[in-house]
């Protein structure tokens, strides 16, 4: 890939960071962006925001511009982000036109700069704003912010400098988001926690309200973007019903930051199969992917419902620690967090049955309710019956409480234990070759 360096002379902050780019490279050290990539600089003498079409006369497939940051409520910071006017362009570029993006490079640079950012500073995508936005080749800004002591700090040049040539994007699942404000807190959060990599960005109150459907296709467009993420919690009610129609007319996949995190390094692909299959065989089940990695053909798996729903009540939180364990995705809806059929790959689709069903029956043998005879578990259960505490004399409220948590109680000199009020059953589930689990 070639990639153009861009700063103006006039920046103080862009003039920083080239320094210590030029610095670190006339070195002995070897750079893995010089080692895989084409670097070329170009210095200019007006400001970068008004620089539109400058990769007319660039041989570039990327363009890095290198700049400062100014804010009205200066906080150190090193920011990215792409360019574009989703309304009037007030700081360059052209009304409503958006510059096209480069995701997996903001992310990974989001990334270095979060590991290189000098102490006390912070470290953020920006949303979409300013100029350039007639450009034809993917671009972004990495900034250093927000007043002149920061773009002259020798750290933070040397901080991006070294970010800039250690920067290895990886395979990233593209997004544009919605909500929050101009330095995208949930945003940058999850571009840092997994593989989600926003390429452009509305901001709630000022940005969204001037969305339509043309813009938003062409943020979904420019960023390559495979899905959306909506920050629900930043938008009035009016801008999330404005949000939700667009997507949807849209046709945008929109995913919530905790199935962002889920995805892991599932392959996009397989992703998008998983959910499919999982709405054919549980509508309206919510998918989480456990420890299933890389890509697959998902099938399902299914167990017991009987053995699945004692062992979650015996002991769930040891069912599920294993079952984070296991290369599987999880189903559940509403009423069940998680439901008897798993989504896992065609390879792993036998062994995989017999070992949830091997977890589930050990989980109950050793729980000391249940016993094997055969092919049927005998799962014996004791259980707190009111109508026995009321023929004893026992009034319903706090001492039905006490008793049925174990406690006994006394009534006008009467001791009355728990095992006087309680209720004994035996329930069978049959599994053939259970002899094999065990």
């Amino acid at each position: 890939m070639r990639i153009a360096i861009v700063n103006s002379r006039q920046d103080p902050g862009g003039v920083n960071i080239r320094q210590h780019l030029l610095s670190l490279l006339d070195g002995p050290e070897d750079w893995p962006l010089t080692e895989q990539h084409d670097l070329t600089f170009l210095e200019v003498d007006e400001r970068l925001i008004y620089q539109d079409r400058i990769d007319a006369g660039l041989d570039a497939d990327l363009i890095l511009f290198i700049s400062r940051h100014s804010s009205r409520h200066p906080v150190p910071a090193l920011t990215v982000h792409v360019t574009g006017n989703y309304a009037a362009a007030a700081l360059g570029g052209e009304e409503r036109m958006l510059a096209p993006a480069a995701p997996e490079w903001m992310h990974a640079l989001l990334h270095r700069c979060a590991r290189s950012a000098p102490e006390g500073y912070r470290v953020s995508y920006e949303v979409t704003h300013h100029g350039p936005t007639d450009l034809a080749t993917p671009s972004l800004f990495v900034e250093i912010g927000s007043t002149e002591k920061e773009w002259t700090d020798p750290a933070a040049g040397r901080a991006v400098a070294t970010s800039i040539l250690t920067a290895q994007p990886a395979s990233t699942i593209n997004l544009i988001g919605f909500g929050g404000t101009h330095y995208a807190v949930r945003q940058t959060a999850i571009a840092l926690g997994s593989r989600a990599a926003f390429g452009h960005i509305a901001s709630s109150n000022r940005q969204v309200p001037t969305l339509d459907l043309a813009m938003v296709r062409a943020m979904a467009e420019k960023s390559r973007a495979v899905a959306a993420y909506v920050d629900r919690k930043a938008l009035s009610r009016e801008e999330e019903r404005l949000v939700d129609d667009l997507l949807g007319r849209a046709g945008i996949l929109t995913l919530t930051e905790s199935e962002l995190l889920d995805i892991g390094d599932v392959d996009w692909n397989t992703y998008l199969q998983i959910r499919t299959l999982a709405g054919e065989v549980a509508p309206g089940s919510r998918v989480k992917i456990r420890n299933l990695q890389g890509a697959g053909i998902p099938v399902t798996v299914s167990i017991n419902h009987e053995l699945l729903e004692e062992v979650v009540k015996s002991d769930k939180t040891a069912l599920m620690s294993k079952i984070d364990q296991m290369p599987v995705a999880t189903l559940s809806n509403g009423r069940q967090e998680v439901l008897p059929t798993f989504i896992t790959y065609e390879s792993e689709e036998f062994r995989l049955a017999n070992d949830l069903t091997t977890l589930c029956v050990k989980l109950l043998l050793i729980s000391g309710n249940t016993v094997a005879t055969g092919d049927h578990l005998l799962i014996r259960k004791t259980r707190f019956d009111p109508e026995k505490a009321h023929r004893l004399g026992v009034p319903p409220g706090p001492l039905f409480g006490k008793l049925a948590g174990g406690r006994e109680i006394e009534i006008e000199g009467r001791r009355i234990t728990p095992d006087m009020v309680w209720a004994h059953s035996v329930k069978e589930i049959h599994l053939p070759g259970l002899e094999r689990y065990t």
